[in-house]
Parts: structure tokens; C-alpha cells; sequence
């Protein structure tokens, strides 16, 4: 006989009250919740477990009105005591089956992200029984990976004025009915899984990457704010500077296929502009060099490979396929495909690949120097290159 073991999340209560259980409502509370977990393969939502209390409430007013008070009020207790513990996905505008931009194809369909996701925490969640409660609540309760990613971000970011469930709502409107971001999402979460070695999986990314949280949460604020809703896109820069140390201006424009390995002390400003398949590491900052207004941010080409610590000032370009090194300070334009260091920082040799920021390789050897010298020497007779 197998025995199921499941630990329970409890999203503190606004107001100071506890939630007891009757006999009773034990029993119906365990056995919803063994119909809802069940084996991982056959997982419901909460959601259907209260339509299946309603309907369990309507049969038994149908067979025996007699009865059915008594039934019915512990079936309605029961569903409150669901609804109290699980307020997030018992809440009826958060279902698909509500939606009516669901229902009309907002969906995607054969969605191999999605699918990835949901076995690796299916297997994730065998392997670890303890996190399974909390992989079902962030995974595998919801049919599509923008409501996934709404609710992991919404957990995050969530305090005493950004309530969660305020946060889900903003977060899902956008990510589900926006067909941009819904590719681009997707697009980061596989740049993620292919150029950081440290990361085992989608899941894993989906679920504790700062970096990727950061990043999608500027995605929609950049929503908002081209929507006129500043103030609120102001609020989400601000709790995502607060939480994951992440200053994103919601009016930068950033492509697709994006890395913020790391992120820590990313630093983008307003009129910012990142290509796509562009890697940046931990520590970068796109700023400007003074108080003028109008366009006086970086603007990086798509491919490009932005080391540790480098710091771009002013409205310059990176072209497209160039490397920073570490540390660098930039304050020239950098051409394509070229490898710049130093402070400030100069041309110092080009790279073989066409798209650095692909294959991630940021280091530089002695024979690689040792060529860059000379080439350098026939090239530019001694001159800087920027």
C-alpha cells in the first residue's frame, strides 16, 4: 500500500486567523488533496478539485434533499478551507477554462519548452520528495509556462503593497496575451540551458535563476510601460533593483535569446538598446556619461559578449559578434567582431566565432595574445585601433 506523504504551503492570511479542521473536513481535505496530488503522471489542479466539491454539493441536493444541508455546508466549508490555502489557483480568472484569449488560440500549441519543464519536475519532484509541494505549486498547477513563470515571479516579488495575487494578475494579462514576449521567454529560457554550464535544466532555470527572473519581469514591465502604465512599471524596476539586485529601466529594448549570467549588479539604462543572442555577465552596466537627456545609452549588437564587470558609458555602439573583456571600460565604439580590454578599453585582436556569445568562451590564452601582437603590429602599425 503506497503512503502519500505531502507537505502543505500556507500563504499567510492577510488578517490574524487560524484554519481548524473538524474531523469531518479532515477527511474531505485529504481525500481532495490525494484525488488533486496523486501519482505525478495523473497531477490535477486545485481548481478542478473545487469544481468536483461543487458538483459533489449538486449531487447531493439532487438525490436527497433531505440531507443536502448538512452535506452542503461541509462541502462549502471545506471548499473555503481549499480556497483559504491554495488562494492563488483557486481564484476562477487565473483558469483557462475561463480565459476567453486561452480559449481562442492564445495558447501554444506543441510547445517543447513547456513539455521539457513539466517532466523535469515531475522527475524532480520523485527524486526530492520535499520540494514536491512546492514543484506542484510552481509547475505542474498550471497548463502553460507564462501562468507558471506569472506565479514563480509573483512569489518573488511579492511584499505588503505588491500582493501576490495582484502580481499573478499583472503578470499572466501580459505574458499570455503578448505573442513577443511569449517567443522570447521561451528564447532566454533555452540561452539559459545552453550557455551556463551551471544550469542542470529548463526547470531549474525557470525556477532559480535571478538572472532569467529579472529579465522576464522587465519584459513586462517594458509592456506596461509602453501601455502609459509607468508608475507601475517604475514599481516592478524597483522591487526587481530590491530583490535580485537587477536596475533594468522599463524602457530599454532588449531582443531575444538573452543571458544575465549570474546578473548581480546589472545595471541597463533607459534608452539602452540590447540585440539579440546577447550575453551579459554579472556586474555590466549600459550607462551614460552625464546628465543629458534624449538618447545617451549603449546600444549592443546582436551576438555580443559582455564580460564581468565591464562598463559602457554613453550613447556608443558594440557591434555585432564583439567581445569586452572583464573589466573594461568603454567609452569608444567597438567594431564588429572585434575582442576590446583595458581601461579604456582598446581593440586588441577578432574573434574566430561570428556569435561569441554562443559558445561563452571569455578567456584568453598567451599564444593568443602573443598573435594579437603581431597581427596587431601588420595591421595598425602601432596605432589604436578605437
Amino acid at each position: 500500500m503506497r503512503t502519500l506523504t505531502t507537505a502543505i504551503i500556507i500563504n499567510r492570511p492577510q488578517e490574524p486567523e487560524s484554519i481548524f479542521f473538524t474531523p469531518l473536513d479532515l477527511y474531505f481535505f485529504l481525500s481532495s488533496m490525494t484525488a488533486c496530488l496523486g501519482p505525478l503522471s495523473e497531477m490535477r489542479s486545485i481548481r478542478t478539485v473545487l469544481e468536483e466539491l461543487d458538483e459533489q454539493n449538486q449531487q447531493a441536493t439532487d438525490s436527497n434533499p433531505n440531507s443536502a444541508t448538512s452535506t452542503s455546508a461541509s462541502i462549502m466549508v471545506m471548499r473555503h478551507k481549499v480556497e483559504r490555502i491554495f488562494p492563488v489557483y483557486a481564484r476562477g480568472g487565473l483558469s483557462p477554462r475561463s480565459d476567453p484569449a486561452a480559449n481562442s488560440g492564445s495558447m501554444i500549441v506543441g510547445d517543447s519548452i513547456w513539455d521539457a519543464v513539466r517532466l523535469e519536475a515531475k522527475s524532480e519532484a520523485e527524486n526530492e520528495p520535499i520540494l514536491s509541494s512546492f514543484l506542484y505549486a510552481s509547475v505542474l498547477s498550471h497548463d502553460c509556462l507564462e501562468r507558471a513563470l506569472g506565479f514563480i515571479i509573483a512569489n518573488r516579488l511579492q511584499n505588503n503593497t505588491l500582493l501576490e495575487t495582484q502580481l499573478m494578475d499583472i503578470f499572466c494579462d501580459v505574458l499570455v496575451q503578448n505573442r513577443g514576449i511569449k517567443r522570447a521567454l521561451r528564447m532566454d529560457l533555452q540561452a539559459f540551458k545552453e550557455r551556463d554550464p551551471s544550469c542542470l535544466s529548463y526547470c531549474s532555470a525557470l525556477l532559480y535563476l535571478k538572472g532569467y527572473h529579472s529579465l522576464q519581469t522587465h519584459r513586462v514591465a517594458h509592456a506596461l510601460w509602453n501601455q502609459g502604465r509607468k508608475v507601475l512599471a517604475l514599481a516592478l524596476q524597483s522591487r526587481v533593483s530590491e530583490v535580485f539586485g537587477v536596475d533594468i529601466h522599463p524602457a530599454a529594448k532588449i531582443g531575444e535569446g538573452i543571458l544575465l549570467d549570474h546578473g548581480t549588479g546589472l545595471v541597463i539604462g533607459e534608452t539602452a538598446v540590447i540585440g539579440d543572442r546577447v550575453s551579459l555577465m554579472q556586474g555590466v552596466t549600459l550607462g551614460g556619461s552625464g546628465k543629458e537627456t534624449g538618447d545617451r545609452h549603449p546600444k549592443v549588437g546582436e551576438g555580443a559578449l559582455i564580460g564581468a564587470s565591464v562598463i559602457v558609458l554613453g550613447n556608443i555602439k558594440i557591434g555585432e559578434g564583439a567581445m569586452i573583456a572583464s573589466g573594461s571600460l568603454v567609452l569608444k565604439n567597438v567594431p564588429e567582431h572585434s575582442m576590446a580590454a583595458g581601461i579604456p578599453a582598446k581593440v586588441i585582436g577578432y574573434v574566430k566565432e561570428q556569435v561569441p556569445s554562443l559558445t561563452m568562451k571569455h578567456d584568453a590564452s598567451k599564444d593568443f595574445f602573443e598573435h594579437v601582437a603581431i597581427g596587431q603590429e601588420g595591421r595598425s602599425n602601432g596605432e589604436d585601433a578605437i
